[in-house]
């Protein structure tokens, strides 16, 4: 069985290398229309991808799965309107492929010209959550890859159906069915294979636990692109005004917590943290978050009569993906800022401050892959960002990171025009 299983992702593999030498010539028109196709497809078979998902949700009530687990697995009618807009929007944006990144002329005559192609075939290992499915179809598709998906178990049944839509998307388009492909088994020996066929998978981008993609990571001979964990930091400064300090930290934590862009971790300044932390404090608390604080914030809360625990050193480094959230107070900015670099996981951090200067100085010195500035760690996202959808936020510093567009999904080619000449 294993051997047999073995072959047919080797078989899956090679006609996705098949396919994306065809889709790196096919035309932006031919695109957009699978695209726009696909997202009709979406609109017109709601209710039977909401009967497939019903039976992953199911199961994971039944497999005891997390209340952050379960939202992060459920499609609703709204997710599934965002959905398809968020293929319409893909659809909309410019085409990289062929794009022109530089040209010069050497004094010899010849031509050369950098321009953007497609990576090839790229392998998506996810888990959970659907919209993963359709977010990488699409922006594979866009930027000329191919696409081989692995879903998790968690989510199979919802995984089948949307897989079927891109395939009837495709062939509605007259492009190659096999340019995205759903692996149709969760058995680890699929797998391992297609971690292993570095001759015809160029790419492999893992979404979900640390777990997971650190299992990929460590057994691809094919280069992966990653993030292992989103431990993001909110850093209400000195200078922060309040009330916008309250709002972005119970949105960036609350709005959706069991994303990887939600906030883990708060730091306050010791000059405003009297003030802040119980209105703050209240503020979570009415949302049902746990505060796990240190000795000082601990303090002012129990002042002010709000249930809190004692934070433990892991705390400080965890991705809860949950409602809880650690609190620390910092003597001033440069507290904040070594303590991101040495506890965040490089995700996503904000500051809230009204002092320009300050605001300044935590970019540049945050090494993460977005810093934000008086706004929300949520919006650290393809969508938010205009790219449509993410293939991944990537914190790894090659290549690519941050949200992964279509520009992100390409690498390039030089194309050298002569007249004749041959080298001294």
């Amino acid at each position: 069985m294993s051997d047999a299983l073995a072959q047919q992702i080797t078989s899956l593999a090679e006609r996705a290398r098949a396919a994306s030498l065809t889709l790196a010539t096919v035309s932006t028109a031919d695109k957009n229309a699978a695209l726009e196709r696909l997202a009709d497809l979406l609109s017109q078979n709601i209710d039977d991808l909401l009967e497939a998902n019903a039976k992953d949700l199911a199961d994971a009530e039944t497999n005891g799965q997390t209340p952050a687990q379960i939202d992060r697995l459920t499609l609703t009618d709204s997710r599934m309107d965002k959905l398809a807009a968020s293929v319409r929007q893909v659809a909309e944006l410019p085409d990289p492929v062929g794009e022109l990144i530089e040209e010069t002329t050497r004094p010899n005559g010849l031509v050369l010209q950098r321009v953007r192609v497609p990576i090839g075939v790229i392998g998506i290992v996810y888990e959970s959550r659907p919209n993963v499915t359709i977010d990488c179809a699409v922006l594979c598709l866009k930027s000329g890859n191919a696409a081989i998906l692995r879903g998790g178990k968690e989510c199979f049944h919802t995984n089948t159906a949307l897989a079927a839509l891109i395939t009837q998307a495709l062939s509605d388009s007259g492009l190659p069915a096999d340019a995205v492909q759903l692996i149709p088994t969760t058995d680890r020996v699929a797998l391992n294979t297609l971690l292993k066929l570095d001759t015809l998978v160029h790419c492999i981008i893992p979404r979900g636990g640390e777990s997971l993609i650190r299992f990929v990571a460590q057994n691809s001979t094919i280069p992966v692109i990653k993030h292992y964990q989103g431990v993001c930091f909110v850093y209400a400064d000195r200078a922060a005004d309040l009330t916008m300090a309250e709002n972005i930290i119970v949105n960036a934590k609350t709005s959706r917590p069991g994303v990887c862009n939600a906030a883990e971790q708060l730091l306050v300044h010791r000059d405003i943290a009297g003030t802040f932390l119980p209105e703050a404090g209240r503020a979570l608390k009415s949302k049902h978050v746990e505060l796990r604080c240190d000795a000082a914030s601990a303090a002012i809360l129990a002042a002010a009569d709000i249930p809190h625990v004692a934070a433990i050193e892991k705390d400080y480094t965890a991705e809860f993906l949950a409602p809880i959230l650690a609190i620390r107070i910092v003597d001033d900015l440069d507290a904040a800022i070594t303590t991101i670099n040495r506890d965040s996981s490089g995700h996503s951090e904000t500051i809230i401050t009204g002092d320009d200067a300050a605001a300044k100085k935590f970019q540049l010195s945050v090494d993460s892959a977005a810093v934000l500035w008086n706004a929300s760690t949520r919006f650290n996202d393809g969508f938010e960002f205009g790219l449509g959808a993410e293939i991944g936020i990537s914190t790894d510093r090659l290549h690519a990171r941050g949200p992964m567009g279509l520009r992100e999904l390409c690498s390039y080619k030089w194309l050298v025009m002569g007249t004749g000449q041959v080298r001294d």
